[in-house]
């Protein structure tokens, strides 16, 4: 119930009318109301308040939310009236668990809880009940409140908003928070579109009032939009502060959208009940200030607004610290070496992070391109075809051999393909056709729903799988078929803005691409149809992707000193698992290079411990998407995720403080338990290289208007890790035709870090494109690397764009790149060494005769890989497991009519035999029971005649 009150000032100044932002700002006489005309409609701001006041601490905790199908935590209290313990935990199974998952809020005690901001503490409202004038101040005559007392002034000519400011002392002590509900109100029906972050938009509407604290509000922001208008309430810059890093403990203030009457309200509270600041002594003065904010444009054009006008979002990045090239080179290096943790009897990357023991892998298809582009036929041995393996046998990504694992639901299941259906479609595609077991899995695939990853059952004929299927075959039916359901899906998800969480192709939703429609999809279905109502969803939903992107706190113009005391920052989670101090010298660095802007959260579930992910791989599609609408805002947050951030993989995320260990060349060369300053996912790396590749491509294609151009196919993956998979198909480059990417390990020396390059041969020819990452002109020495690329007498160079010096010393020549441009040249009369790329492409058509079997016995699938020119293997391996047989022998023939046995004595039971000059290979299985009694399989013969 509302106490009691009588009469009291508050001020506020103001001009009668005023021009702000191009809305007229004005507070008519004898009204208490400030009038904002927009749009040619007019809102109603009233200087309404509220105060919520408890007595001792109220327990603010994040708690796990009880929205179906959605993993996300919001802010409860303790109550002590039953009545208002409107908060029932979500339970959580032991599945969800690992890196970003909280126990501390997962597994809270049982007590009586509210998680409605008005439930909060004891309600006192007040609002203005006369005025009066003098000079261009208006003073707001409010009802006397004894224990406290509140001045308000409005700032009219605050750019682009009129900001309110209060200030309150209170006159007893206690814990406060001090809320302003007088932004217009609406009822659900009546609203286009709302925004309260992190996951209520389009007509999202929540549940109850929460309150998002700061450090998860990616602008500190709840608006609603009538269709007009845009209007809400916004925390100015100065209450979130970029130094300490964001965080609940120093949240000063939460915002919320729905009120007492469950319409629609944008409000902001400040501070947050328990939380920073709300502990109060009497006659402790607390100021708080915010913009009200009506904008003649959609939410997310008016996100957009607010992260430029406000919080001086722009194109803020450059390289600074290395190149993409630089960075991708140390990444791949890495990525084989012992501290990558790939454990090579199982296939799979090291996943101890999460799940103790189990391995963990995204796609075959980011080791496989890079070994394709790099030219390399150890990434192809060490990574790509042991992952191709593993894609087509395992039943999840997550593979762990203990059986009693429950965390995030491993599988110890060899019953694949795991593989997407866009991956073996790829695959297909990639090895020129060659290998029918591919394009039969698919087909397969899209016939049959499947469980990949944690407990998401994902379906089979969707409009995105018949687009990858026809890609596979040409078949005009399965183009049909992806129009046609895309055009539905258009129509149920689209184009109308969804009140729930229903996506039609979402069983759950926690990873951000579950949160919008598919635009990346989307996107690839464009460039296949040209159809542009589907460049218009990718738009759509890009732009509803970037309010998942932090756009603050402001950047200070200023040095920042990180690593106190030498020691780099020390991660909770890592801490409690027994890792190890890691050391950094004491240094400064500029704020904007150690800025979140631009990044994500991880997911909804893991927002309150991930606040900055490094996987940035929706900045290529943004980038892509930007250039073919013109949309310069999606470019330059694809721009901000990516460049400038570290010289090597730099592990998951920015969690605790703002450091430059994951700027260093040798930050991930450490042991796993070793490394303290963030969690590693070993899964991540080879995806993370595929991004950088994907973004170096697209800058191209972006920079050149087109005329770099180089064909793709799709890797999926799952979650947020989507990139387009390069090398495979030849493409253009400005005059030239079928150019091969190509761009091997270090291949260029630049003594200038601005600038990042593309390499592509054809002939005698290498041609080289170079995007310079500054806002000013770089000139720069570029030297070839003779161990890839000799130089003779007769080598010249010519531009096609920009300036350069013709002249080749010493295999070096100099260029000059306009800021945030192109310089494309050609290196002729080169002698170029390609050994791995040229033969693995090379796919002419060969009679592969039968590539794939299945046996009854031990349930065993033979494969049979046809790798170009580069050579075939035999894959042969068991879905029975260990409690059913203690060993498994393959017996084959050889090329020479010698008999051969591999024996294997340890589940998962496979096998991998080179046939490269076998023309058949006639084999079968002898299996030892866990009884002893020993079976034989049929023969098979592989290679025959079809």
């Amino acid at each position: 119930m509302y106490k009691k009150i009588s009469k009291i000032f508050v001020i506020i100044q103001c001009c009668l009318l005023v021009n702000a932002a191009q809305a007229q700002v004005s507070v008519p006489a004898g009204q208490s109301d400030i009038i904002i005309r927009s749009g040619q409609r007019s809102y109603a701001f009233t200087p309404s308040f509220v105060v919520l006041y408890n007595a001792t601490d109220p327990g603010m905790a994040l708690k796990p939310s009880g929205i179906k199908k959605v993993e996300y935590n919001v802010l409860t209290w303790k109550v002590k009236d039953s009545s208002r313990a409107d908060f029932a935990q979500k339970k959580v199974s032991a599945a969800v668990a690992g890196d970003g998952f909280d126990d501390r809020i997962l597994h809270g005690k049982a007590e009586w809880r509210t998680a409605n901001i008005f439930n909060a503490g004891e309600r006192t409202a007040i609002k203005a009940t006369g005025t009066r004038q003098q000079g261009d101040t208006v003073f707001f005559v409010f009802p006397e409140t004894p224990p406290y007392k509140l001045s308000v002034y409005l700032l009219t000519t605050a750019k682009p908003y009129p900001l309110l400011q209060y200030s309150f002392r209170p006159s007893r002590p206690g814990y406060y928070s001090i809320g302003y509900t007088g932004a217009p109100a609406c009822t659900p029906e009546k609203a286009a579109a709302v925004w309260q972050p992190l996951i209520w938009q389009e007509k999202r509407i929540p549940d109850a009032a929460y309150l998002t604290p700061a450090f998860m509000a990616t602008l500190p922001a709840t608006m609603v939009y009538d269709g007009v208008n845009t209007v809400g309430v916004l925390a100015a810059p100065k209450e979130i502060p970029f130094q300490p890093l964001p965080m609940l403990p120093n949240s000063r203030f939460g915002v919320s959208l729905l009120n007492e009457q469950r319409q629609l309200q944008p409000q902001v509270y400040a501070p947050i009940p328990g939380g920073y600041g709300s502990q109060m002594k009497a006659n402790e003065v607390f100021d708080f200030s915010f913009y009200l904010v009506t904008e003649p444009k959609p939410v997310t054009e008016t996100y957009q607004k607010i992260a430029q006008q406000v919080f001086g979002f722009k194109d803020y990045r450059h390289n600074d610290i290395a190149s993409l090239n630089t960075a991708l080179d140390n990444m791949v290096d890495y990525s084989l070496s012992q501290y990558a943790w790939f454990i090579d009897s199982l296939k799979g990357c090291a996943y101890s992070t999460d799940v103790p023991g189990a391995v963990k892998n995204v796609s075959s298809l980011n080791p496989l391109e890079l070994a394709l582009v790099r030219d390399d036929a150890v990434m192809f041995e060490k990574r790509a075809y042991p992952l191709i393996e593993f894609m087509l046998s395992r039943e999840k990504f997550l593979f762990s051999l203990d059986s009693t694992q429950k965390i995030q639901s491993p599988s110890r299941k060899l019953k694949g393909p795991i593989a997407p259906l866009s991956e073996l479609a790829a695959l297909y595609n990639i090895f020129g056709k060659q290998n029918d077991f591919y394009l039969l899995m698919a087909q397969q695939e899209y016939g049959r729903d499947r469980v990949r990853n944690m407990d998401g059952k994902e379906k089979g004929n969707t409009w995105i799988n018949a687009m990858y299927l026809y890609t596979a075959t040409r078949d005009k039916k399965y183009l049909q078929d992806a129009v046609t359901k895309a055009n539905q899906y258009l129509a149920q998800r689209i184009n109308k803005p969804q009140t729930g969480f229903a996506d039609p192709l979402q069983t759950g939703y926690f990873f951000w691409p579950t949160f919008t429609g598919r635009w990346i999809e989307f996107l690839q279905l464009y460039e296949l149809t040209g159809d542009k109502r589907y460049l218009e969803a990718a738009q759509q939903g890009a732009r509803q992707y970037t309010m998942f992107t932090w756009m603050c706190p402001l950047i200070p113009d200023s040095l920042i000193t990180v690593n106190k005391g030498g020691k780099a920052p020390m991660y909770w989670y890592l801490k409690s698992k027994g890792h190890q101090q890691m050391y950094y010298p004491e240094e400064q660095a500029p704020a904007w290079r150690l800025s979140e802007i631009g990044l994500t959260p991880e997911s909804s579930g893991t927002s309150t411990g991930h606040r900055g992910i490094f996987m940035a791989n929706y900045a290529p599609w943004m980038l892509r998407i930007g250039y073919y609408t013109r949309d310069t805002f999606l470019m330059n947050v694809a721009k901000a995720s990516i460049i400038g951030r570290y010289r090597n993989f730099p592990g998951y995320h920015i969690n605790t403080e703002r450091t430059t260990a994951y700027e260093k060349v040798d930050f991930p060369l450490h042991a796993h338990k070793d490394q303290s300053v963030n969690s590693f996912h070993y899964n991540h790396i080879l995806p993370m290289a595929s991004m950088l590749l994907d973004y170096l491509v697209t800058d191209a294609f972006v920079r050149s208007q087109g005329r770099i151009n180089f064909p793709s196919e799709y890797m999926e993956g799952y979650a947020y890790l989507q990139n387009k998979l390069y090398g495979a198909q030849k493409g253009s480059f400005y005059t030239e035709k079928e150019v091969q990417l190509w761009m091997p390990v270090r291949l260029l020396q630049i003594n200038n870090t601005e600038l990042n390059y593309i390499a592509a041969r054809k002939d005698d020819k290498l041609l080289l494109a170079f995007t310079n990452q500054s806002a000013k002109p770089v000139t720069a020495t570029i030297t070839i690397n003779p161990a890839w690329v000799t130089l003779n007498g007769k080598s010249i160079v010519t531009a096609y764009t920009g300036k350069i010096n013709k002249a080749l010393t010493n295999s070096s020549f100099t260029i000059t790149v306009p800021a945030n441009g192109i310089t494309a040249v050609a290196v002729q009369q080169a002698v170029i060494k390609s050994a791995f790329q040229q033969k693995i492409l090379d796919t002419r058509q060969v009679d592969t005769g039968r590539d794939y079997a299945k046996l009854a016995t031990g349930n065993a699938h033979a494969l049979l890989f046809q790798l170009g020119q580069y050579g075939r293997r035999l894959y042969v391996y068991l879905e029975d497991d260990d409690n059913k047989y203690r060993q498994a022998t393959l017996v084959y023939t050889d090329a020479n009519g010698k008999e051969a046995r591999i024996e294997d004595t340890a589940y998962p039971f496979e096998f991998t035999v080179p046939v490269d000059k076998e023309a058949r290979v006639p084999f079968y299985l002898s299996l030892t029971g866990i009884d002893g009694k020993e079976v034989k399989s049929e023969g098979v013969v592989m290679g025959a005649v079809k």
